[in-house]
């Protein structure tokens, strides 16, 4: 199980263009892939859950993915927050 912390860079949070952007990333890995905030988790994999986080530009998350390829999702998904999400940041 891999576990990293993760700050959200874009301005509008993960709204529906950048949570959708990052569902798809992590749908194509076979390890399961949860956000978490505030205690509470939620499977990456599904827009709705990843949406309902609320998460705004700042916030910090906790990224977890368990199996098979764990490391590669993990890396994979925390380079996409780095960059943005697909959006500006400045």
């Amino acid at each position: 199980m891999v576990q990293i912390v993760v700050t959200i860079k874009n301005p509008t949070g993960l709204h529906a263009r950048p949570a959708a952007a990052f569902v798809q990333a992590a749908e194509r890995f076979e390890a399961a892939v949860w956000l978490e905030k505030d205690g509470r988790r939620v499977n990456a994999k599904s827009i709705l859950s990843v949406m309902s986080l609320g998460a705004k530009q700042g916030t910090s998350l906790k990224l977890v993915a368990d199996g098979k390829d764990e490391a590669a999702a993990a890396a994979t998904l925390r380079d996409l927050i780095e960059r943005g999400l697909g959006e500006m940041v400045g």
